[in-house]
C-alpha cells in the first residue's frame, strides 16, 4: 500500500530501551490485537516446522481451536498462548512479549455498548475502524457512515429497516456518532472518501436533510486529515462500479493486517491478501484520478440545494 505507508501516522511506542528485534505494538483494540497475536503464533508454528494438527496435539487443543486462534477469530488467553508457544519451542524474550500482549487482547471494545442492536460482523469492522490510521473508501449509494449527519443516518436506517423500533433507530444513530468521534481525537485517522455523484443527487430524507448533509461534508473537507472528492457522472465507466469498499491501514507493528472491507445485506467479506490490498489501493487511486479535485468537489457540494 504505497500511499497508505506515506499517509500512516508516525505515532510509535518503540523507545530507546526497546530491543531492536522485539515486536512493537501500539495501544489498539481487541480485534486488531487478537489478529496480530494469532499471526505471530502462526509465524512461530511455521518457523518450528509444525502443522496445525501437531501443535494442537502438543498443546492439548482441538485443531479447530488452533485455526481460530491463528485467524484471530477467538480470544487468546495468556495460558493458551503459553501452551502453543511451548509446543513451538519458543522461549524468552519472544514468549514474554507475546504473553504480555495476550493479556491485553481480551479487553472489551467500546462498541459492545451497541451489541444488542448491532450484528457481530459489524462490531468487528467498527473495532478495526477505530484502530485504523488510514481509511480509504468509495461509496456509490450513500454518504459514508463517518460523515453522516444524524438526520441522514436516521433516514437511511428507516429506508433499510422499515420495521425498525424507536430504540433501535436511536442506537443506530448513536453508533454512527460514536464512530465519528474518532475524527475529533488528537491523532485522527487520515480519511480519503470518494463519493459517486449519485450519492448527492439522491434525495435522502428530503431537501432539508440533504442540504444539511452537504454542508456537513463541506465542513469536514476543510480538515487537514479528511479528503472528500466527488466522482462525476461524466467520468463514465470506472473501476469502482462493481462494489463499494473500505480500505483500512493500521499503525506500525500492525501494517501486515491492512485489509479491505466489503459489505452486503447479509454480512461482510474481508480481503486481506497482499494482492487484494494492492488491487484495491490501485482502484482507489484511479477513482481519485477520475474524481473532481477537492476544490471542485467542495464547490459542487456547496452549490446543491
Amino acid at each position: 500500500m504505497r500511499d497508505h505507508d506515506r499517509m500512516r501516522d508516525a505515532g510509535r511506542v518503540r523507545t530507546e530501551n526497546t530491543p531492536a528485534n522485539e515486536p512493537v505494538f501500539e495501544p489498539v483494540g481487541q480485534t486488531l490485537r487478537r489478529r496480530k497475536l494469532g499471526k505471530e503464533l502462526k509465524r512461530h508454528r511455521d518457523a518450528a516446522g509444525l502443522t496445525v494438527r501437531e501443535v494442537a496435539r502438543l498443546a492439548g487443543f482441538q485443531q479447530g481451536t488452533i485455526s481460530k486462534i491463528e485467524n484471530g477469530r477467538q480470544t487468546i488467553l495468556p495460558r493458551t498462548a503459553k501452551l502453543i508457544l511451548q509446543a513451538c519451542d519458543v522461549g524468552a524474550p519472544d514468549m514474554d512479549t507475546l504473553l504480555r500482549f495476550a493479556a491485553e487482547s481480551d479487553d472489551s471494545g467500546w462498541w459492545l455498548t451497541f451489541s444488542d442492536t448491532m450484528p457481530d460482523w459489524f462490531g468487528t469492522y467498527v473495532d478495526l475502524e477505530s484502530d485504523a490510521r488510514t481509511i480509504w473508501t468509495y461509496t456509490s449509494e450513500l454518504v459514508d457512515g463517518l460523515l453522516q449527519t444524524p438526520e441522514y443516518a436516521e433516514a437511511i436506517t428507516r429506508a433499510t429497516f422499515p420495521g425498525v423500533s424507536a430504540e433501535e433507530l436511536r442506537s443506530a444513530v448513536e453508533l454512527r456518532q460514536a464512530r465519528q468521534a474518532q475524527l475529533d481525537r488528537s491523532n485522527p485517522p487520515q480519511l480519503s472518501v470518494v463519493l459517486n455523484e449519485a450519492v448527492l443527487r439522491r434525495p435522502v430524507g428530503g431537501p432539508e436533510v440533504m442540504r444539511a448533509q452537504c454542508e456537513r461534508l463541506v465542513q469536514l473537507a476543510k480538515r487537514p486529515n479528511i479528503t472528500v472528492r466527488v466522482l462525476p457522472f461524466e467520468a463514465g465507466a470506472h473501476p469502482g462500479m462493481k462494489t463499494p469498499f473500505t480500505l483500512l491501514g493500521f499503525p506500525e507493528g500492525f501494517a501486515d493486517l491492512d485489509c479491505v472491507y466489503l459489505e452486503n445485506a447479509n454480512g461482510s467479506v474481508w480481503q486481506e491478501r497482499p494482492a487484494d490490498i494492492a488491487h484495491y489501493t490501485d482502484v482507489h487511486e484511479r477513482l481519485q484520478n477520475l474524481a473532481l479535485s477537492q476544490r471542485k468537489s467542495v464547490a459542487l457540494l456547496a452549490s446543491l440545494d
